[in-house]
């Protein structure tokens, strides 16, 4: 069966573009997810993330070299945890070898590290500078922690990763991370109640097309980049299948209305 992969992108200030499908890794480790990722990039895949804390970098990267896929025709995300302040380089020399490529093409804050913040920033920044990260960005960070960034160094993150769903969609949110030039990234769009809310349900059944493709078309219409995760080859295929879905505007306004406005 012939898997409708998506192909939209959103430019980054590189000159570079994130594709809005990509696959996520959290919490799948070992075996598992160099097999995982490498069904993802099988399917039509073409952007990863992971990040140190996962521990699967060494997969993820087992995993592309085993697939065929060139390097330069993949997204590598990973993310530096604020816990290894003062050890940027390093960590990043190791997620480099880890994932066997001399460069990433995000590197991200994974989250805010309170006091750290500027220095840590600088850090990414000193490293995309280098040739080591193509673009930097950050993760759970709110739109005043961006602006304190922006403020400190002069240099914008070109994405803030954050959860997302309908059931947290904030016009606000959104419009602001546009207004700043910043791409918005959803983590977790299919945890906590998404998949079986009756609202998308019926959108999905009406579509003949699952909840979760549903949810994932709803984020590249907003032009919001989206990385789920699966273990099921199925599902990994399934998630990926939407280029071939659109939702009505009808839709697109129901969803919105689930989340904070």
């Amino acid at each position: 069966m012939t898997v409708e992969v998506p192909h939209e992108s959103a430019p980054l200030d590189s000159g570079a573009a994130i594709p809005l499908l990509g696959f996520g890794t959290w919490q799948i480790t070992g075996p598992e997810a160099q097999d995982a990722v490498g069904w993802a990039l099988d399917v039509g895949y073409r952007h990863l993330d992971t990040a140190t804390v996962y521990g699967n970098e060494k997969e993820v990267g087992a995993a592309l070299s085993a697939s065929g896929v060139a390097r330069d025709d993949v997204f590598i995300t990973t993310k530096c945890p604020p816990t290894k302040a003062g050890r940027e380089l390093e960590t990043l020399q190791a997620s480099l070898a880890a994932l066997g490529t001399d460069r990433v093409d995000l590197w991200l804050i994974h989250w805010p590290g309170g006091g750290s913040d500027i220095a840590l920033w600088s850090a990414l920044v000193e490293a995309r500078d280098a040739g080591l990260a193509r673009d930097i960005g950050v993760s759970n960070f709110s739109l005043t922690q961006l602006d304190e960034l922006v403020e400190a160094t002069g240099v914008r993150p070109a994405v803030n990763q954050i959860e997302w769903s309908p059931l947290l969609f904030d016009r606000a949110l959104l419009d602001g991370h546009r207004d700043r030039g910043v791409v918005l990234e959803g983590y977790s769009a299919l945890r906590g109640g998404t998949l079986d809310h009756p609202v998308i349900t019926d959108i999905a059944t009406r579509h003949d097309r699952t909840p979760a493709q549903v949810i994932i078309r709803w984020h590249l219409q907003h032009s919001v980049v989206v990385i789920p995760k699966s273990v099921r080859q199925d599902r990994i295929r399934s998630n990926a299948d939407v280029a071939g879905l659109q939702l009505t505007e009808d839709d697109m306004a129901a969803l919105d209305s689930l989340g904070k406005g």
